[in-house]
Order: C-alpha cells, then structure tokens, then sequence
C-alpha cells in the first residue's frame, strides 16, 4: 500500500493505492477509516496511479469531470461492495435515497443496513455516497461532513435547477 495528501476545493484528501487499484479517498477528519490508519508510504518520485486519481479529482472539483476512469477496489463485506455497485451507478447530478438502495437489494427495511454501508464506503467521492440523501431529501450524514457533502452535490446540481435556487 502507499498514499499521496493532495490539496483540493474541500480541503486535503488523502489517496490509498494497493498494487493497481486505489482502494481508498479519505478526509483527514473522515469518520471510518480515517487517516489515523497505515497506508504505507509516500512516494517519492511520484507514482503514475497516484497522480492520474489526483488529476481527475481536480477535474472533477473544477466541474471538469463527471466521472472517473480508474481502477477501484473499495474493500469491505459482499452486503457493502452490493451497496457500493448501486451507489457507483447513481448519475452525476442525480440523488437516492438509502431506503431506495435497500428496495433495489430487495429488501426495503434494510435501509439503516444500507446508511451503515454508505458511511464504510471507503472511496468517498469516487464512488459517490454524497449522492444518497435522506427519504425527505436532506442531507443525513456523511463521513467528510455535511458542509462537503453540500459543496459536492451544489457542484454536480443541473444549471436550471441553480437558477432556482434562493441560496
């Protein structure tokens, strides 16, 4: 394992990388997995998978980049990967909700079972758990904070749907 801290628009990142996937994008403040755990060293002459994920989180932070062309490798249960594929596959600028998550797995009560899954997601923004939101629309919980899980979903809104809004 190695690991790269880069500096964006929400503050630093830190990036893991495993052999050729990344396997996690943490906040230094992140709730699960946080930056307190070993991801090995630096590099230090660089290192090509490192600097290709932070190049498209730059892009992606400028609105640049809708979505991301690398190896992914979030690590966790068969229940959390099944929740992390539904999550990978929710459309930039769109939302769900967690109690849509659990219905789609086939089971509509295993909505608190999926909210655990998304706070575990150990890619934050790669595979984007900001896109879930609560059954009335607001903004539950999220390992980097709510205030960044705001700046990410004001980041992907439509344009018509910013031309409304009154904030």
């Amino acid at each position: 394992m190695r690991h790269t801290r880069i500096e964006t628009a929400l503050g630093e990142l830190i990036l893991v990388a495993d052999g050729d996937a990344i396997v996690g994008l943490y906040f230094p403040d992140h709730w699960y997995g946080s930056a307190g755990g070993d991801f090995g060293p630096r590099p230090d002459g660089g290192d090509d998978l490192l600097d290709r994920a932070a190049a498209q989180l730059g892009e992606y932070l400028a609105g640049e980049r809708e979505s991301f062309d690398l190896p992914l490798e979030g690590r966790g249960d068969d229940f959390e990967r099944r929740v992390w594929r539904l999550i990978d596959a929710i459309p930039y600028g769109a939302t769900t909700t967690y109690g849509s998550i659990a219905t789609e797995l086939g089971d509509p009560s295993q909505a608190r079972r999926v909210g655990q899954a998304v706070g575990h997601n150990p890619l934050s923004i790669l595979v984007p758990c900001h896109r879930v939101v609560g059954a009335d629309g607001g903004l539950t919980g999220y390992a980097g904070g709510i205030e960044r899980k705001r700046f990410l979903l004001e980041l992907e809104e439509p344009e018509p749907e910013q031309r409304g809004r009154l904030f």
